[in-house]
């Protein structure tokens, strides 16, 4: 069986060989990039242009890019037929093809965000190392942790006040250099279908800043949903343990942090929703007014087939609704993690009408294609492009995090 064969309907006039090749993994990883750069924005709006609002987020944010980074390829790998070809992206590295420019990007990314890490929590390290130094009959879980952290703090064991102040010049040097890199991790992926002349909804100079805006709307729609869910369970555990831990937080203590955080971050969501659904209606606008050649089977995918996609979920749900959410005084903690599962379902159904809608005319220009998603896998190519493997590239981040968090705390005061 052709790939593409068994997820694809078609209908009236199509090429023989023309499928729907790139299925809901090449939906997951523009999505999971922009998740990552997104993320890493939002630690940068404290770490570089000091709003001091946001301290309480910001390493949350940076160790959750910090989680999503690998992710980032795990959706190409699943879609290649060939997986062990992915590492020479990586290993072969050149500037002639956007796709290779990738291994270069994605590299300096890795390394930038490692570096702020390490500064970010090198004190923590040394305490750490330290304190399990100084117990006398170890056990091999405290061996194995004092080996941890004393080869992480990489034998720089000066925590005085002067290289704490150096660590932090580190970290915003570091943060405004990664910015810009961030940018174009996600940026390419809109190069690369914006730069596709043979496809008429893709070709368009504005699809890298679309996709930059909103991923930057994604990252920090994910952090404040994470954050809401991380906190909610703090609140559980300190109820449960306070009694024998007095020194955890109060009830009152985590509700007013949440509430507080919570409220300045929207605020700064919405600036770049403002920005993101700007632009996508630009795009349509310009589209629809020069009214090229395709513009006719454009026509019928965005106003016809796609309508309840495009207008219905990915404006309606997606973009209106969470805006007057946020918008509404008073803003809770139940209305913003509502407001932002539904901001994440408007940027994901953006990619979804991007990569699936811009395969669904013929290149006949007078036929359509339809994706059918396969939701139980009855081969391992249905498995990787199905819902199971996008259920996969969406889980793994949240495991990743969960095993970050116990080592660099994004809840503990740092410096």
């Amino acid at each position: 069986m052709v790939h593409g064969e068994a997820w694809t309907i078609k209908e009236f006039f199509t090429y023989p060989n023309e499928y729907i090749y790139w299925t809901i993994q090449i939906v997951m990883y523009p999505f999971m990039t922009g998740l990552v750069a997104g993320a890493f924005v939002l630690s940068s709006l404290y770490h570089v242009f000091g709003v001091k609002q946001l301290k309480g987020i910001a390493r949350f944010s940076l160790v959750f890019s910090f989680a999503l980074l690998p992710v980032a390829m795990l959706p190409l790998l699943m879609h290649l037929q060939q997986p062990l070809r992915g590492i020479e992206v990586m290993m072969t590295p050149h500037f002639t093809s956007a796709i290779a420019a990738f291994g270069i990007v994605f590299s300096t990314y890795g390394m930038i965000v490692a570096s702020e890490l390490w500064f970010v929590f090198r004190k923590h390290f040394v305490e750490t190392a330290l304190g399990l130094k100084a117990i006398e009959g170890r056990s091999v879980l405290q061996q194995g942790q004092y080996l941890l952290f004393s080869v992480l703090t990489l034998g720089a064991y000066d925590i005085s006040h002067e290289a704490i102040e150096a660590d932090e010049r580190a970290v915003k040097k570091l943060a405004a250099a990664g910015i810009p890199v961030a940018c174009f991790l996600h940026g390419y992926a809109g190069f690369i279908f914006g730069s596709v002349k043979a496809n008429a909804l893709w070709m368009t100079p504005l699809m890298p800043v679309i996709f930059i805006c909103s991923a930057v709307v994604s990252g920090i729609a994910l952090c404040i949903l994470t954050y809401i869910l991380t906190m909610e369970i703090r609140k559980q555990l300190a109820r449960r343990h306070r009694l024998a831990h007095p020194e955890l937080p109060s009830m009152e203590e985590l509700k007013s942090a949440e509430a507080h955080v919570v409220a300045m971050t929207s605020r700064y969501l919405l600036m770049f929703m403002v920005a993101a659904i700007t632009l996508e209606l630009l795009d349509l606008i310009f589209r629809g007014y020069t009214a090229v050649k395709s513009w006719d089977i454009l026509r019928s995918v965005i106003y016809e087939r796609d309508f309840v996609n495009i207008f219905v979920v990915q404006y309606g749900l997606g973009n209106l609704v969470p805006f007057v959410l946020f918008l509404i005084p008073g803003l809770t903690i139940r209305r913003a993690a509502v407001g932002s599962a539904l901001v994440l379902l408007g940027v994901f159904m953006m990619r979804w009408n991007v990569v699936i809608g811009g395969q669904a005319f013929s290149s006949s220009f007078s036929g359509f294609m339809h994706y059918v998603m396969p939701l139980w896998p009855d081969s391992m190519e249905t498995l990787k492009e199905g819902l199971v493997g996008a259920l996969i590239v969406a889980g793994v981040p949240f495991g990743l995090f969960y095993v970050l968090n116990k080592v660099m705390p994004v809840f503990k005061e740092t410096h």
